[in-house]
């Protein structure tokens, strides 16, 4: 194979598994991690997903986790406010509120 071959075929693959990675939308509601209106304490996702966490209560939330697959924090910010984090590594990630300690929400990370 050419160079030029390799090139567009490492950016077919690179884009299509773009295309499959898929984000998803976890509330922050009633002090408690919510997925579509249910409290949620544990989510599956794969490699290259995306997590969006809206804040929909009326005080700040600050997500952030300190586990080796994925530490970030997302600092604090107010009602109708969303973040993302897009979740690279394969592993647990344990999230927690740094503001509300007992909001928590275990994320499994798949190839």
């Amino acid at each position: 194979m050419t160079t030029k071959s390799l090139l567009l075929l490492a950016a077919a693959l690179a884009s299509s598994a773009t295309l499959q990675a898929k984000e998803i939308e976890v509330s922050q509601k009633t002090k408690a991690f919510m997925l579509q209106k249910s409290p949620v304490q544990a989510l599956h996702v794969n490699v290259g997903d995306a997590v969006s966490f809206r804040n929909d209560d009326p005080f700040f939330h600050n997500v952030y986790s300190e586990s080796a697959a994925k530490a970030f924090d997302l600092g604090s910010y107010p009602q109708g406010q969303a973040k993302k984090v897009v979740f690279d590594k394969e592993g647990i990630v344990d999230i927690e509120c740094a503001i509300h300690p007992d909001m928590k929400l275990r994320v499994e990370v798949a190839k």
